[in-house]
């Protein structure tokens, strides 16, 4: 899917670093401030238990895990919406991105140097986000010259298209991000157009040091306790251990690693996760013995819709798919036992396919 997800934060604070543990395109990270003038693109593979639960019961050639599409912007700093650092290129691809994963640095290293001269993360979220209001706030202005004009020759519903923009130019004159601004359906079409950057899904991602990898630090905290009112998640990752982790090419060793740090998995899995909920994706399953394999939709999708995903043929010639929920094959172990307990089911062009669901399409090209 065309769907992603970019990495910002301010320069020499671990992006890098935690894009490199999850991405199969790997970045050069430096100390150096603004050492990176270009952004970083790479394929993740979205990590899920139940594919390999699948596939434990059927046995197929290989596994195929979902993928999504992960952004590592460069550093920023102050003064980016005036061409400070990177800051133009930096504005210009977030713009591109669908949700943002933003890192906050929550761990002291004397020999790298901070931008702004100590460790504080709820200061360097309020520098990311001015930046980012300020770019806002200049779209928002241009939008209502236009709309002004409107006004002024009698264009009908003008005028409260006029009101809400203003609205929306206060609000991010008090330092507010756009997401966090009540607006109905019919704003919301409107606001589209524009792209602001903080009008997008965002997830924090508080970058701890190797100590700290469970409970998190005093940065950690103190920063969760200042976004407490957000409708964003906080999660906390110890980004040096992790890649320290993610270099290891034995499976066991990595098991082995994850469990002296207190960890049950990596915390860039459950950071891939909820990176894939904030775009509003999800996975159906196909299970054979050739592969068992995952397949990004988003939600709400209709069932010819998501065959159309396999291959276009199958979306032109749907005719019908049958459907097992993972939960009901993991728990009755075949699609024998699915039916004879009476949880398979067929279902048409008008079925919105649940995450999760094992499907098998019928169709005729």
């Amino acid at each position: 899917m065309a769907l992603n997800c970019g990495i910002v934060g301010l320069t020499n604070i671990g992006k890098t670093t935690i894009f490199n543990c999850i991405s199969k395109t790997k970045a050069e990270a430096s100390a150096f401030a603004f050492s990176a003038t270009k952004s970083n693109i790479g394929m993740v593979d979205v990590p899920d238990p139940r594919l390999y639960a699948i596939d434990h019961l059927v046995h197929s050639a290989k596994v195929v895990p979902a993928t999504m599409e992960i952004v590592d912007l460069p550093g920023l700093a102050k003064g980016a919406n005036k061409g400070e650092g990177v800051g133009n290129k930096f504005l210009d691809d977030i713009q591109k991105t669908n949700a943002i994963i933003h890192v906050l640095r929550c761990f002291d290293d004397p020999n790298l140097a901070h931008v702004e001269g100590s460790i504080d993360p709820v200061r360097d979220k309020e520098i990311i986000d001015l930046e980012l209001q300020v770019r806002d706030l200049d779209l928002v202005e241009r939008k209502l010259q236009r709309v002004e004009k409107l006004v002024k020759v009698g264009e009908k519903g003008a005028k409260v298209q006029y009101d809400f923009f203003f609205r929306l130019k206060e609000h991010l004159e008090n330092f507010a991000n756009a997401r966090d601004m009540e607006i109905n359906e019919t704003e919301e079409e409107w606001v589209k157009e524009l792209f602001l950057l903080t009008m997008k899904p965002v997830i924090y991602v508080c970058n701890v040091d190797d100590a700290s990898a469970v409970t998190g630090n005093k940065y950690s905290e103190r920063f969760q306790e200042s976004v407490k009112n957000e409708q964003s998640e906080v999660i906390v990752i110890a980004g040096k251990l992790e890649a320290d982790i993610s270099e290891l090419d034995n499976e066991e060793d990595r098991n082995a690693f994850l469990e002296d740090a207190g960890l049950k998995e990596p915390g860039v899995n459950r950071m891939i996760r909820s990176a894939y909920n904030v775009l509003s994706l999800q996975a159906f399953f196909t299970a054979g013995p050739k592969e068992v394999r995952a397949w990004t939709i988003k939600k709400g999708t209709t069932a010819p819709v998501a065959a159309g995903t396999i291959h276009s043929d199958i979306e032109r010639g749907f005719i019908r798919a049958e459907v097992i929920s993972c939960d009901d094959y993991l728990k009755y172990g075949s699609e024998a036992a699915v039916k004879e307990a009476g949880k398979f089911r067929l279902e048409g062009k008008t079925y919105i396919v649940q995450d999760g669901d094992i499907l098998n399409i019928r169709f005729n090209v």
